[in-house]
C-alpha cells in the first residue's frame, strides 16, 4: 500500500459508522482516552455502551471518532426512547425489546427494522445524555468544570474540545433516494416515506407540507388565470373569487391536520410519549437543584429573563419595525420619482423604470430579513431561555412580527391609505417574483456552487495523502465535515408562510399570485432536495408529530386575510355605488360580511376534525391498553407486597 504523509489507518471496522465526532487539533491525549472509555463503558457504569474507533491524520493532526453500535444496543435504545412501531395486528405500539417478534417486519439480525435516521438519533441522544458522575472537571482541562448530572458532550463542545458532531451519509441509500427524488425531472409525488427514513420526521414533515401546499394551490391557480383576464375595474367578479379564497385557506389547513396526523401515526410519532425536556445547550446560570428531577443543573432567575425581554428585546424589535417603515417611506419616494419621470417622458424606458423601485425594495426587504434573523437569533440566545421549545417560540415570534411588517406593510399602505389598486398589483407582483428568485439563488444555487468548488479542493487534498481507495471513508468524512450545518426548517417554513400571505391577503386584486406560488414551489421541491442531499451536512433526526407553531402562524394569517379581502371589496367603486347616501351603512355591511366569513371559518375548523375516525380509534385503543397495563402492573405490585407481608408474619 502506498503511503504519503503519515496517516494512521482506521482499523478494520467491525461496525457500521453512523456518527462522526471531530476533536480539536490540540485536544489532550488523556481527554481522548477518557472520552473513548466513557463512550464504550456499560450503561450501569455511566457510559453509553457504544462502539467507537479513532484515527488521526498527522498532516493536520485531526482526531476523528467514528461511533456506531451493535444491533441489540440500538434496539434497546429504541425501547428507552419510546420509539413506536407497527405490530402484526396493524396497531402502532411503543417498541419493547423482549416482545420484538410481535412487531411487523422484524427479522432477527435485520438492520432495516429501524431507519438510518432512527439509528443516528439513538446514538445522538445517548451521547447528549452522557452525564458526569464523580468527575469534577474534564481530564486535561481543569477549567472545564463538571458536576453530577452535567452533560459531558455539552461541556466538551462549549470548551472547544469537540469541534462538531454529525451523522454520516449512507452513499448507497443516498444514491437511491436522489435518483427517485430529484434527479429525474417528472411530474410525480415525492417519496415522503423514503425521505423520512433517511432524514427523519422533521424533514419528512416539511417536504410533506411543501408537496401538500403546492397541490392545494393548484385550484386557486386554475381559477385565478381566467379571473386575471377579466376587466380589472369590475370588482363584482372578484367577490366570488375572494370568498372562495377565504374558505380555501381554512379548508386546506384543516385537511392538512388530518393528512399529517395519518402520516405521523404511520411513522409512530403521533402517539410517541414526549420525554422530559432537558435544558438547552446554551442555557447558563448559577448551579442549583432542579425540583422535578432532583439533579444539579444551572438555574436562572425568570425575573431577569423577563426584564431582558421587555427592556431590551421589545425595544429592539420596535426599533427594527420603525426602520422597516422608514425604508418603506424611501421606497414610496422613489416610486413617485419614477412616476413623475414616466409622465414627462412617456417612453418604453420610462415605463420599464416604473418597476425599478419595487425591485430594489424587494431586494432590500430580503437583505433586511436576513440581517434581522441573525440579530434576533443572538438576542433570543442572550435572553437565556432554559428550554429549546421556549427559545424557538420566542425566536419565531420575533421573526414573524418583523417579516410581516417588512414584507406586507407597503402593500397595506398602498391598499388602504393610497387606495391605488393598480400600484398594489404592480408592487405585489414585483415583490412576489423578486423574492422567489432571490430565495432560490441564495438558499440553493449559490451554496451548491460554493460547495462544489470546496469539494474539488478537498478531493485534491485527500488524493495528495496517497490513500488507497479502500479508505474512501476518509474522503467522505473530509467532504462532509467541511459542509455547512443545516440550520433546520425555520427558514423554509418562513418562506412558505410569506408565500401563503402573498396569495391569501390580496387575492381579489392579483389572482395570478397563486400561479407564481405554484411555480415557486415546484422549483423549491427540487432545490430543497438538492441542498439536503448535496449542500449541507446530514442533520440529526428529531421526532415530530406536527409542524408545530407554524400551524398557528398559518391560521393567524388566514384570519388576517379575511379582514383584508373584505376591506378591499368594500373599497371597490361597485360596492360603494350600492351605498351612495351613507358610508356608515357600507362600513356596517362590510363588517357584517367579515364577521360572517370569520364565523364560517371557525365553523369549518370546528366541523372538520383534526384526526380521521380511524386514527382516533387507534389512538384511543392504545391509551386504553396503556391504562390496562398500568393497572396490571399496580395489581402485581400490590400482590407482591401482600405476599411479602404474609411471609414476614409467618416467620415473625
Amino acid at each position: 500500500m502506498k503511503r504519503g504523509r503519515s496517516i494512521s489507518d482506521p482499523p478494520d471496522l467491525q461496525f457500521k459508522p453512523l456518527v462522526v465526532i471531530e476533536l480539536a487539533k490540540d485536544a489532550k491525549a488523556e481527554t481522548k482516552e477518557w472520552l473513548i472509555k466513557k463512550i464504550m463503558d456499560k450503561k450501569k457504569d455511566g457510559g453509553c455502551q457504544l462502539l467507537v474507533k479513532s484515527f488521526v491524520i498527522s498532516e493536520e493532526d485531526e482526531t476523528i471518532f467514528l461511533v456506531g453500535a451493535s444491533m441489540k444496543r440500538l434496539l434497546l435504545g429504541a425501547e428507552a426512547l419510546g420509539l413506536v412501531k407497527e405490530c402484526e395486528d396493524g396497531y402502532m405500539r411503543p417498541f419493547i425489546y423482549n416482545n420484538r417478534k410481535e412487531y411487523k417486519n422484524f427479522i432477527e439480525g435485520d438492520e432495516d427494522f429501524l431507519t438510518m435516521a432512527e439509528y443516528q438519533y439513538i446514538i445522538k441522544h445517548d451521547l447528549d445524555n452522557l452525564r458526569a458522575r464523580d468527575e469534577k472537571s474534564i481530564p486535561g482541562y481543569p477549567q472545564a468544570k463538571l458536576y453530577p448530572g452535567k452533560s459531558i458532550f455539552r461541556r466538551l463542545q462549549t470548551s472547544g474540545v469537540i469541534v462538531q458532531v454529525f451523522p454520516l451519509h449512507d452513499k448507497e441509500d443516498l444514491k437511491r433516494l436522489t435518483h427517485r427524488w430529484y434527479r429525474q425531472i417528472r411530474i410525480a409525488f415525492q417519496p415522503i416515506d423514503q425521505i423520512r427514513r433517511y432524514f427523519g420526521d422533521t424533514i419528512g414533515l416539511y417536504f410533506g407540507f411543501l408537496e401538500y401546499f403546492t397541490l392545494a394551490l393548484i385550484p386557486m391557480a386554475l381559477i385565478g388565470v381566467p379571473y386575471y383576464f377579466f376587466a380589472w375595474e369590475d370588482y363584482d367578479k372578484y367577490v366570488i373569487f375572494a370568498t372562495f379564497n377565504l374558505v380555501w385557506s381554512t379548508v386546506i389547513l384543516e385537511i392538512w391536520k388530518r393528512y399529517s396526523s395519518a402520516m405521523t401515526y404511520r411513522w409512530g410519532t403521533l402517539i410517541m410519549k414526549r420525554e422530559f425536556e432537558e435544558p438547552r445547550p446554551g442555557f447558563h446560570g448559577v448551579l442549583g437543584i432542579n425540583p422535578i428531577t432532583g439533579r444539579e443543573e444551572p438555574t436562572y432567575s425568570s425575573l431577569k429573563r423577563t426584564l431582558r425581554i421587555y427592556l431590551v428585546s421589545v425595544p429592539f424589535v420596535c426599533g427594527c419595525l420603525y426602520l422597516s417603515i422608514y425604508v418603506m417611506k424611501i421606497y414610496f419616494d422613489l416610486e413617485n420619482l419614477a412616476l413623475e419621470y414616466n409622465q414627462e417622458e412617456q417612453s418604453t424606458f420610462s415605463s420599464l423604470l416604473l418597476f425599478v423601485p419595487s425591485i430594489i425594495y424587494a431586494v432590500v426587504i430580503e437583505i433586511m430579513n436576513r440581517i434581522y434573523k441573525y440579530a434576533a437569533t443572538h438576542l433570543t440566545s442572550w435572553e437565556n431561555h432554559r428550554l429549546e421549545s421556549s427559545y424557538q417560540n420566542h425566536l419565531v415570534l420575533k421573526v414573524l412580527v418583523f417579516n410581516i411588517v417588512n414584507c406586507f406593510s407597503s402593500l397595506f399602505y398602498i391598499a388602504f391609505v393610497m387606495c391605488d389598486l393598480k400600484l398594489l398589483r404592480q408592487s405585489l407582483a414585483t415583490l412576489l417574483i423578486t423574492s422567489q428568485i432571490l430565495n432560490q439563488f441564495v438558499e440553493s444555487l449559490l451554496p451548491y456552487w460554493m460547495q462544489k468548488r470546496s469539494n474539488k479542493k478537498i478531493k485534491n487534498k485527500v488524493k495528495s495523502l496517497k490513500i488507497d481507495t479502500e479508505f474512501a471513508l476518509l474522503e467522505q468524512i473530509h467532504l462532509e465535515k467541511q459542509m455547512d450545518a443545516y440550520q433546520g426548517t425555520f427558514d423554509d417554513y418562513l418562506e412558505l408562510f410569506l408565500l401563503f400571505g402573498y396569495v391569501s391577503l390580496f387575492s381579489c386584486v392579483y389572482p395570478l399570485a397563486a400561479v407564481f406560488a405554484v411555480l415557486n414551489n415546484l422549483t423549491e421541491l427540487y432545490s430543497d432536495a438538492l441542498k439536503m442531499c448535496r449542500v449541507f451536512k446530514r442533520p440529526f433526526s428529531e421526532p415530530s408529530a406536527s409542524i408545530g407553531v407554524w400551524m398557528l402562524a398559518f391560521e393567524t394569517m388566514g384570519i388576517i386575510a379575511v379582514i383584508t379581502n373584505c376591506t378591499l371589496l368594500g373599497m371597490s367603486p361597485q360596492v360603494n355605488a350600492m351605498f351612495p347616501d351613507s358610508k356608515m351603512d357600507l362600513i356596517l355591511t362590510v363588517a357584517a360580511v367579515e364577521h360572517a366569513l370569520l364565523a364560517l371559518k371557525f365553523i369549518l375548523a370546528f366541523v372538520i376534525p383534526d384526526q380521521s375516525y380511524d386514527i382516533q380509534v387507534k389512538v384511543a385503543r392504545l391509551e386504553f391498553e396503556s391504562m390496562e397495563a398500568l393497572k396490571q402492573t399496580q395489581q402485581m405490585k400490590l400482590s407482591s407486597d401482600s405476599v411479602t407481608e404474609d411471609t414476614d408474619a409467618i416467620y415473625s
